[in-house]
């Protein structure tokens, strides 16, 4: 056994620390040389400065207590607005802000539980019914919370099989679930379908929209390849979760969960009085939130407005093309027709998890797929930039696959 840290009797200089620090992360993904195509989302250095400032300016306030930071509530309002002004949501709809994408699933997940044992009880154990794609999110959420996920193959596009997931219905359902888009494969689900599903059942429907939330709006604003309808205009869609610190380019730890209606959000909340210090309210799972999380996303929604989001979402259009033509011309088979910023690809012919090993040992960070085989890329405005020098390394990957230089050394796939 390794001879535990202490604490150091006496205190250290920040520069050598901070040399220290730096030393420590040399071997880390290089993200700033767009060589991450997951974690980070990298919308430029101004941006970057931006959140950085702004959340160093409310390092200290806590989000749990609005009467003494009244600037931290109405930036955290103001950020739920302008999300749910982004998913045309109706006037009575609601929201919070959270830490996480998980954060805000797991809530959702929450609120429809509570929202169905005061208006619609099941006798067993509550299901949630979504397709094989949806994030694990789902499941961390019903093992804490006392219910079941019932996971349903992908139709052969990948997307969601709509009459599948009805089949997987039972009397004790409670909820749908549907992605825009899906991590994995980075596509749209069916959700007009899946809200009519949800309607003729009186199932609540949530769409995890926490990869797509903040960018879909702009990407359809400046595509001619137009998405699929996937949010609050259509009726049936009881909630959505979508994340500020992937396309909202916001410092880590913000997210946003909404709910159509208000009384929804409500069975997200935790209220407690039996204690000395009397009444206790919070909106999500913790109590202390940072108030730099919300100030710094408060801050990038204003800084880039409409037309600086778009101009991401061209730049992330133009590395998608670069990506897909790529992969066509190396005889990869992309998955589906994707329309966002996720691309995922396979190989036919050969071992494509062996490519992902040989792209991550010269220090390209891509995600790896199981169930089909695949590699997945999420695509920040940066990498219009250096989209060419990746596929070049793709090519030599494939290469040095098919010509038998190189063999996959692991079984599986881990992000642990």
């Amino acid at each position: 056994m390794s001879e535990r840290m202490q604490l150091p009797k006496a205190g250290q200089d920040w520069p050598a620390l901070r040399e220290e620090m730096q030393a420590r992360a040399s071997n880390d993904v290089q993200w700033r040389d767009g060589k991450a195509s997951v974690y980070v989302f990298h919308s430029g250095d101004d941006v970057m400065q931006v959140a950085h400032d702004a959340y160093g300016m409310f390092i200290a306030e806590n989000g749990l207590g609005p009467a003494a930071f009244p600037s931290l509530k109405r930036m955290e309002q103001e950020v739920v607005d302008i999300a749910l002004s982004l998913q045309q949501a109706p006037d009575n709809a609601s929201g919070s802000m959270t830490a996480g994408g998980t954060e805000s699933i797991m809530l959702a997940i929450k609120s429809c539980r509570d929202y169905n044992l005061s208006h619609k009880p099941v006798a067993g154990v509550p299901e949630i019914v979504a397709p094989f794609s949806v994030h694990p999110a789902f499941d961390k959420g019903a093992h804490l919370m006392g219910l079941k996920v019932v996971r349903v193959a992908c139709a052969e596009n990948l997307q969601a099989d709509v009459e599948a997931m009805r089949a997987a219905i039972t009397p004790n359902t409670i909820m749908l679930v549907g992605s825009a888009p899906c991590f994995p494969y980075g596509l749209i689900d069916p959700i007009e379908e899946l809200a009519e599903l949800a309607l003729e059942y009186d199932l609540w429907l949530h769409v995890d929209a926490c990869v797509g939330g903040y960018i879909n709006p702009f990407i359809d604003a400046v595509s001619e390849d137009k998405l699929e309808a996937y949010n609050f205009s259509i009726d049936g869609v009881s909630s959505m979760s979508l994340d500020l610190h992937k396309y909202g380019y916001a410092a880590k730890g913000a997210s946003t969960v909404l709910y159509r209606d208000k009384a929804l959000r409500d069975a997200q909340v935790f209220h407690f009085t039996d204690w000395p210090c009397g009444h206790m309210y919070t909106p999500t799972f913790a109590g202390t939130r940072p108030g730099g999380a919300i100030a710094a996303a408060w801050a990038v929604l204003h800084y880039l407005g409409e037309e600086g989001y778009q101009q991401r979402a061209r730049c992330i259009l133009e590395a998608r093309q670069m990506l897909t033509k790529g992969c066509e011309g190396l005889g990869l088979k992309v998955f589906g027709q994707p329309k966002v910023s996720i691309v995922a690809f396979g190989w036919e012919n050969d071992d494509i998890l062996a490519v992902g090993e040989g792209l991550y040992a010269d220090g390209w960070f891509s995600s790896r797929l199981q169930n089909p085989a695949g590699i997945q890329l999420m695509i920040s405005p940066e990498h219009s930039k250096t989209m060419p020098n990746y596929l070049k390394v793709l090519e030599k990957n494939v290469e040095d696959v098919k010509e038998g230089r190189r063999k996959r050394k692991t079984k599986g796939i881990s992000y642990s």
